[in-house]
C-alpha cells in the first residue's frame, strides 16, 4: 500500500480527519465542502506561536493581524533575543496593551533563560502541556489550546472557552440559538477524535480568513 500523499505543510492527520468528518457529520461536511482547498497551516517555532496567540487574546482576527504585522515588522524576526531588546513604548506603538507588552516580554525572557521546557512538550499529553504552559504569565488555557492546535498539531483539541467556536457551533448546529455549554460540550463529543479540525472549520464558517497563531 502506497503512503498517503499530502501537502508538506498540512498536518499529518488532516486528510484522514476530513474523510471521517465528511462521512459521519452532514453539518460539518457541508462546511468542509465550502472550503475545499485550504487547511490549517502550522506556525513554526514555539515562541512565535505563543507570542502570536498572546497578541490575539480577546480581539478580533482582523485586529490581531493588524497588530501582529506591526509587531513582527518591528522585531524583524520574532525570536526571544529580538523581543527582549524592544522597549515597552515600541511595543505599545504596535497596538499592544500594557498587559500584553508585559506578557510578551516575560515570555521572551523565559525562553532566553531556558525556563520554558520546549523539548518535553511533544512527548506530553494535551493536559500536561496545558498545565505546563499556564504557569507562564499571560498564558491561560485558551492560549495553551491554540498552541496545541497550531504548533504541536494535536488533532483533538476543543477550546470551548473560545467565543468564535461557541458561536460557530450554535450557528451550524442550533440555528443560531443560544444553548448551554453542556450542550456544546456534548456536540464536541460527537466530533472526537478530530475536534481540532472541526474547530478550525467552524471558525472558517464565521470568517473565511484563516486563523493563524
Amino acid at each position: 500500500m502506497k503512503p498517503e500523499r499530502r501537502t508538506p505543510d498540512k498536518p499529518a492527520y488532516w486528510d484522514k480527519a476530513k474523510r471521517s468528518l465528511l462521512r459521519r457529520d452532514p453539518v460539518m461536511a457541508a462546511i468542509i465542502r465550502r472550503y475545499p482547498r485550504i487547511h490549517l497551516v502550522p506556525r513554526g517555532a514555539p515562541f512565535h506561536t505563543l507570542a502570536r496567540a498572546i497578541v490575539g487574546q480577546q480581539i478580533s482576527v482582523k485586529a490581531a493581524q493588524s497588530v501582529w504585522n506591526r509587531f513582527s515588522g518591528l522585531a524583524v524576526e520574532v525570536i526571544p533575543e529580538n523581543i527582549i531588546r524592544l522597549k515597552t513604548a515600541q511595543l505599545r506603538a504596535c497596538g499592544l496593551s500594557a498587559r500584553k507588552c508585559e506578557y510578551i516580554s516575560d515570555l521572551a525572557q523565559r525562553f532566553a533563560d531556558g525556563l520554558v521546557h520546549v523539548h518535553h512538550w511533544p512527548d506530553m499529553s494535551d493536559e500536561e502541556v496545558i498545565t505546563d504552559l499556564v504557569q507562564v504569565r499571560g498564558i491561560g488555557r485558551w492560549t495553551a489550546e491554540m498552541f496545541l492546535i497550531f504548533n504541536l498539531l494535536r488533532p483533538d483539541v476543543f477550546p470551548l472557552g473560545d467565543l468564535g467556536l461557541r458561536k460557530g457551533l450554535m450557528v451550524a448546529y442550533h440555528g443560531g440559538r443560544k444553548v448551554s455549554l453542556r450542550t456544546l460540550q456534548s456536540r464536541g463529543e460527537t466530533l472526537r477524535p478530530w475536534r481540532s479540525m472541526a474547530t478550525w472549520y467552524l471558525w472558517r464558517s464565521l470568517d473565511p480568513l484563516p486563523v493563524e497563531y
